[in-house]
């Protein structure tokens, strides 16, 4: 199965918080599944830790806890982007938007507790 975490996800499962379900946790460290994070988390990480709301040690260590973790990175690309700008209202969210479009776009289930994604169309795990 192909995985695509949304950002709370990602930040739980390399943080080792027990908030992820023990569902997600063990989908995302299943090798026969492929496990994707958006480069759009990383910036939602990285300016939630600015702000104060998230561990800055974290950011800091973020690309290297990706790969210890085996989590791919995936790119926000062009497509990515157009296809997010397409999505309908109401939700504003530009980072879950472009997940939406990237899990759209990758034939991936979100792990994700939000489910704004399941409103989308988009497959949930959590």
């Amino acid at each position: 199965m192909k995985l695509l975490l949304d950002t709370h996800a990602v930040y739980w499962f390399l943080t080792g918080h027990d908030r992820l379900s023990a569902r997600a946790r063990k989908a995302i460290s299943d090798p026969d599944n492929s496990a994707l994070v958006s480069a759009a988390s990383a910036y939602e990480v990285a300016l939630k830790a600015r702000r104060g709301r998230l561990d800055a040690a974290v950011v800091a260590e973020f690309g290297a806890m990706l790969r210890a973790a085996r989590l791919t990175a995936l790119p926000v690309t062009i497509k990515h982007a157009l296809e997010a700008g397409r999505l309908p209202e109401p939700h504003r969210d530009p980072w879950d938007r472009i997940i939406m479009a990237q899990a759209q776009s990758e034939r991936a289930t979100v792990v994700t507790l939000d489910a704004v994604f399941g409103e989308y169309g988009i497959p949930t795990l959590w």
